[in-house]
Order: structure tokens, then sequence, then C-alpha cells
């Protein structure tokens, strides 16, 4: 059984301060995390990176949308004046049962591309306070400070290509040929409820995972062969009342044939009600 409990969480070290352009690795049970970065920003004072996360075996930490009881990465940059950390990109997840729960995440090493965002004039020197759970047969909460100063080692050879190779693994944009679109609710039997999408893809064994906008929770993908073609139906488990204009639900399709990432409109508000 997983069990989130935050009271396992242990306090870490602060690293020394920043003089590379890779954190030191901070270690915690189950994984040993760092920051690395490319360098000095570019022209847009946009400054690339990864967060490189090491897990031990048996151990998985979570996707961009955890499920109920899961805890996503986060970054905090509060504490490096005039900059702003500008989000996360995330490789293919699998699906992981626990036997109480089903959810998205990774069960090996993976790397998190990130972006800081510089004032012009601002030293790039990034204190980030990082948060995010891995989990065995526990969920442990990791929290961790990680410093870097791309100026202090610009042309790191290494760190370049842990980058790079971070970049490569992610999905690519989704395609006419290769991505998810919404279908009306008569594609599949009324007894199953949910925002319905068709799949179009290459390659087999097709896996939706999708992330919920804030507000919102969703169900597992189910996916569905019908009449030759792949449907996938999502429950709408929660909803805010009133819903966000031009929202829209972030997916990653993955499939023998490689993995695409696009975004698909949120459903209408009586899409997704229990059929009697």
């Amino acid at each position: 059984m997983r069990v989130c409990s935050f009271a396992l969480a242990a306090l870490l070290a602060v690293p020394a301060a920043a003089s590379a352009s890779s954190s030191q690795w901070v270690e915690s049970e189950g994984a040993r995390i760092r920051l690395v970065t490319t360098g000095v920003p570019d022209a847009a004072g946009l400054l690339t990176g990864v967060l490189e996360i090491l897990l031990q075996p048996g151990w998985k930490t979570y996707w961009r949308d955890p499920g109920d009881a899961g805890v996503p990465p986060s970054i905090d940059v509060s504490a490096s004046p005039g900059i702003e950390f500008a989000g996360f990109r995330f490789p293919p997840p699998v699906r992981i049962d626990d036997g109480t729960t089903v959810w998205a995440g990774y069960k090996h090493p993976v790397a998190f591309p990130v972006t800081f965002k510089l004032e012009p004039g601002v030293p790039p020197v990034v204190t980030a306070d990082v948060f995010l759970g891995v989990c065995e047969s526990i969920c442990v909460p990791v929290q961790a400070r990680l410093e870097v100063d791309p100026g202090g080692d610009p042309d790191n050879a290494d760190d370049a290509l842990t980058v790079k190779a971070a970049l490569d693994a992610l999905p690519e944009p989704a395609r006419p040929d290769f991505g998810v679109v919404p279908v009306p609710d008569t594609t599949l039997p009324k007894a199953i409820a949910g925002m319905q999408l068709e799949a179009i893809y290459p390659g087999a064994a097709p896996e939706l995972f999708i992330a919920a906008p804030e507000g919102y929770v969703f169900g597992v993908p189910q996916r569905h062969e019908i009449d030759g073609k792949t449907r996938f139906s999502v429950a709408v488990l929660d909803r805010p009342d009133k819903d966000p204009e031009n929202a829209a639900v972030p997916y990653t399709l993955v499939t023998s044939a490689g993995a695409v990432e696009g975004e698909f409109p949120l459903p209408p508000r009586d899409c997704c009600k229990p059929t009697p």
C-alpha cells in the first residue's frame, strides 16, 4: 500500500553557495536530486536547465498530474530577486498501479526540463527551493534548496549534454496523424460516462495521460476499441462552479512509435453526467 505522509519528510541540508552551472547533489530517502543549467541566459533572458532525479531501485516519482494523493514537483525561486520560474516540461510517464490507486509517474531516473526568466542585468544566480514526492511502499516528500551560478562555469560540456538529453526525451508536438481529438458522446455506449476522445496514432498500445486544470479532477482514461478506432473515456469527477475562459486540457499520448503532447478544449459542462 502506498501511504503519503508529510510527517516523514526530512529536512535536507542546504548546499553551499553556488559557483557552477549545476548544483550539488542532495540526498534523500529513495532519491538524490540536483539542478543543472546550460550556462548563461539567452538574449531573451531565458535560462534552460533540468531538475535531475536519480531514483533508487523500487522508488517512483510523479508526473505533472499525480492523481488525488500524489505530490507533483514544484520550484520556488522567491529567494532569487529578479528571477522567475517559467515552468516544467515532462518526458512521457508510465501508468503505475500501487494496489490502492492508479497514477502517472516514473519508475526510473528522470530529468524534468525547466526554464527560468531573468530580468535584464540580474546576475544569473538561481536559488531554487524544490519540493517533490518519491514513493516506494510509502510516499516521502522531498525538500531541498538547490543553487546554481551558470556564469561561474558557462561552458561545461557535461552539463550541456545533460540538458540536451532531457530535451531530446520530451514528447514531440501533436500533429494531425498523431494525437487525440474530442468526439461526441454518442461514439461510446451510453453507460460509459465522461468526455470522449479519439486517439490517432502510429504504432501500437496507446496510453493516454491527461493533466486536469486547477479545480478539476479527472478519472484515469479508459481505452475502448470501437469499429476499428481507439476511443478514450475520461470521467470528470469534479470541476469548479465556473469554467475558466479558453481553458484547455494538456495531454500526452504514448505509443510504441513514440509520444506526443498537446491540448484539447475543456468538455462542455453537460458532457459527463452519468446516464441513468
